[in-house]
């Protein structure tokens, strides 16, 4: 199963992100690849403000994991692994507690720790495409 969503602009960026929240409302480990700057961060921002996200939402470049709140008592874990090196570091932090919670993950980064990505994932593909906008491709792994 493939699906593809496209963001013309910050401007639909909000309802991308509720129309694939409302067709993928099950699963919780995102899984977000793409070079640096094609839009990660900022579709991030757009899924936890469709969630009803309370906390001020960031990259994570530093703390490695940043945790976010909803009002119905939902966790958002945000997680950029850019600055790992080596998957070991997980471990370490206890990335088990996180991606097995049942609340949500999301993973910027995540080919840095390969090997520890539960079954039944998305995996995001984000390309900027030569008009500017941004294409976003889901699959279920």
């Amino acid at each position: 199963m493939m699906d593809t969503f496209y963001i013309d602009s910050l401007d639909n960026i909000n309802a991308v992100a509720a129309d694939f929240l409302s067709k993928y409302n099950e699963e919780r480990v995102l899984a977000f690849y793409g070079p640096m700057g094609v839009g990660k961060t900022t579709f991030v921002k757009a899924l936890c403000e469709q969630l009803k996200v309370e906390d001020t939402v960031n990259s994570p470049s530093f703390a490695i994991v940043n945790e976010y709140h909803t009002p119905e008592d939902k966790i958002v874990y945000h997680f950029d692994f850019y600055r790992l090196k080596e998957e070991e570091e997980a471990y370490d932090m206890g990335y088990e507690d996180y991606l097995y919670s049942g609340h949500y993950s999301m993973i910027e980064w995540p080919e840095k720790i390969a090997s520890l990505l539960p079954p039944g994932r998305l995996e995001l593909t984000l390309e900027e495409l030569s008009d500017g906008r941004r294409m976003i491709t889901v699959q279920k792994k």
